[in-house]
């Protein structure tokens, strides 16, 4: 069988030695003679699973003891009101960074609640193709808490750096850029992540959350919308998504032996150079994002003649260059270059976009 280059923003690339292992031990872990799919939650056989990747995890980012690793689901969307149903106190409100379309869901899901949202910043006049620089956020220093999305995949956008708050806690939406590069877990309140990006399969959620922020839920929030219920059970009040869980271990792992995050930077610096490069030496293609602003990830482009759209697609899938096309509400096209997509695979797009370019013109 021969794999394909897959730039899908999510579900998206997993690392070929994680599938490998998951394969060999898919009927039979590790001698128990059962799957991983197969065993309790509760039992001693998956709790070293999970311990095993929390310590994994936790090395990886330096995660302070003060702070849970909780394993969740329901995907960062559901974080978008889980949070201000346990940051967000009655008459307290909070500052959202409003920087694209996750951002923009974020600060919806919170008002749906009935939170007191104040935007501190926006991209709106940029069209969000470019990220509110840090220095123009008006934050309020009485706010429960100010959050942003640290990558925008639809648009292409990402914060270069982290944002310097001391007086209130910084909540981010890391979905898209998680374990792409080292950041300090100090400088934030709370960080989350859907898996399906950088982490493992789609149904697993990871929030990363500071003791202080655990236990502030009203009496009528459901106990599944409840840090404090995770973390007092050790994210298994019920039963969690076990074979994403053990999955991510698998990825944790793997950047691990990789040389770990500051590898990682490195690689994904790399291979989003040589595409943004390309793109902006050529007649054919564009990025329309501010350079400051350009993700790392997910590098969104435009055909010259967009009526070829759908022949460039075609031609891509045909050379194994698979889920470019970009967001329905966007269009153009989208790489999705994330931890698991090789250089390789951003060297086969060059070469098929030259050889398309060349006969377009």
């Amino acid at each position: 069988m021969s794999r394909c280059y897959n730039f899908s923003a999510g579900p998206a690339v997993l690392p070929e030695a994680v599938l490998q292992q998951a394969r060999d031990e898919i009927m039979d872990w590790q001698g128990t003679g059962m799957s991983v799919m197969e065993m309790s939650h509760r039992g001693k056989d998956f709790m070293s699973i999970a311990d095993h990747a929390e310590t994994a995890l936790r090395q990886l980012l330096q995660i302070p003891d003060h702070y849970r690793v909780l394993f969740l689901q329901g995907g960062a969307t559901t974080q978008f009101s889980m949070i201000p149903m346990n940051l967000l106190q009655p008459g307290a409100s909070a500052d959202y960074i409003d920087s694209g379309i996750w951002a923009t869901k974020a600060i919806k899901e919170a008002r749906r609640i009935g939170g007191n949202v104040r935007i501190a910043a926006s991209g709106e006049s940029q069209n969000y193709m470019q990220m509110p620089a840090f220095s123009s956020w008006d934050c309020d220093k009485s706010a429960a808490y100010i959050h942003y999305t640290s990558n925008e995949t639809i648009a292409g956008v990402e914060f270069a750096g982290t944002p310097d708050i001391a007086d209130v806690p910084v909540v981010c939406d890391m979905s898209s850029n998680i374990l792409s590069r080292p950041v300090d877990v100090n400088n934030f309140g709370l960080i989350y992540a859907g898996a399906q990006k950088n982490i493992g399969p789609a149904g697993l959620t990871i929030a990363i959350v500071r003791d202080d922020l655990i236990g502030h839920a009203g009496a009528n929030v459901p106990s599944m919308m409840d840090y404090s219920v995770y973390a007092k059970n050790d994210s298994m009040f019920n039963t969690p998504p076990t074979y994403g869980w053990y999955l991510a271990g698998l990825v944790f792992d793997w950047l691990l032996a990789q040389g770990g995050l500051t590898v990682m930077e490195a690689r994904n610096q790399q291979k989003a150079a040589k595409l943004y490069s390309y793109i902006d030496e050529s007649d054919y293609y564009r990025n329309i994002v501010a350079m400051d602003s350009r993700s790392i990830m997910n590098v969104t482009f435009l055909l010259a003649d967009e009526s070829r759209e759908a022949e460039f697609l075609s031609q891509a899938e045909q050379h194994q260059l698979m889920n470019l096309k970009g967001h329905r509400i966007l269009g153009g096209m989208r790489a999705s270059i994330y931890n698991a997509m090789p250089e390789a695979g951003v060297d086969a797009l060059i070469d098929f976009m030259k050889e398309f370019e060349r006969t377009s013109t």
